[in-house]
């Protein structure tokens, strides 16, 4: 059986005796009745749609999905872009998306899944999202925390905001449109790692609810884990230690959350750290943090 991977509207020979000519541009490429019942035709659009055609069945499969078509409707690929559908007779395989600025967009599902990956790791992947203000023990907590997952044998990894803007958010600055689109980011990638099966550790201040929330949405019910650490204002400013407070103070940084820019403290949160409280060092903090993960079986694959 021949085989032809068509990638621009060119002659192409599918076997002996035989030939096919597109005369339309991509994405506008359609299947060609082959009187060859052993000939297959491969096309590729622009947009990576990968199609094959087997003449005699009058079938076909568009990105692995059945598809049919027969001499008067064959299967055009430039319907399929439109509608998700394979001619008038065809069955629809997938809806064809537009997000944000991306079009001709389809998800495309791997045979190796979440489940899978969390078999492999003996874990369930999830985010802890630790949120509070400047100085409040984020990050110290969050690499504690790493630390001890780590020593039991789990796979986590930590989402640090500051971290972050050295690299896959070096472009934003500290107005309010570009610290959601920052929140918005870690929020994706976050997801990933927990699709992974990772046990992501995101450590930011993160001060509006309607951006952790937007993140929580992106996470099946459960697996986004807020964590507050509710560190008084003075204590933070106490110890301030990349000396932000007192350039706020000074009027040298405006917006500075806590100072001229609001913190709203999380309502509904599942763990609450608290300054104050008995077993509050970062260690014994995050031990708090690993018991509900073990309360809750993300420790465990099931």
């Amino acid at each position: 059986m021949a085989m032809v991977t068509v990638g621009r509207p060119h002659l192409r020979s599918c076997s002996s005796g035989s030939a096919l000519r597109l005369e339309r541009h991509p994405p506008m490429l359609g299947f060609l009745g082959l009187k060859n019942a052993d000939s297959v035709v491969m096309l590729r659009s622009r947009d990576l749609l990968q199609m094959k055609a087997v003449e005699g069945s009058k079938s076909a499969s568009v990105n692995g999905m059945s598809v049919d078509g027969d001499d008067k409707n064959p299967a055009e690929l430039d319907e399929i872009m439109s509608n998700g559908n394979a001619g008038k007779k065809g069955r629809h395989f997938g809806q064809l998306s537009t997000l944000g600025n991306s079009t001709n967009i389809l998800w495309h599902k791997c045979a190796v899944g979440k489940d899978d990956r969390q078999k492999l790791l003996d874990q369930k992947g999830c985010v802890i999202w630790i949120t509070g203000l400047s100085g409040s023990g984020k990050s110290t907590v969050a690499c504690a925390l790493s630390k001890i997952l780590h020593q039991r044998g789990k796979l986590s990894y930590v989402l640090d905001g500051d971290n972050l803007r050295h690299g896959l958010n070096k472009d934003l600055s500290f107005k309010s449109e570009d610290r959601a689109e920052n929140i918005r980011r870690v929020g994706e990638v976050a997801k990933l790692f927990a699709d992974a099966g990772v046990i992501c550790i995101a450590s930011l201040i993160s001060p509006f609810k309607r951006d952790r929330d937007a993140c929580r949405a992106l996470l099946p019910d459960g697996d986004f884990i807020e964590v507050f650490m509710n560190v008084p204002l003075q204590i933070c400013e106490e110890r301030d230690p990349k000396g932000l407070y007192k350039l706020a103070r000074a009027g040298k940084i405006k917006g500075f959350t806590g100072i001229d820019d609001p913190y709203e403290a999380p309502l509904n949160n599942e763990i609450v750290l608290k300054y104050g409280d008995p077993c509050s060092s970062p260690v014994e903090m995050a031990e708090k943090v690993v018991f509900y993960l073990e309360e809750k079986g993300y420790l465990q694959a099931e």
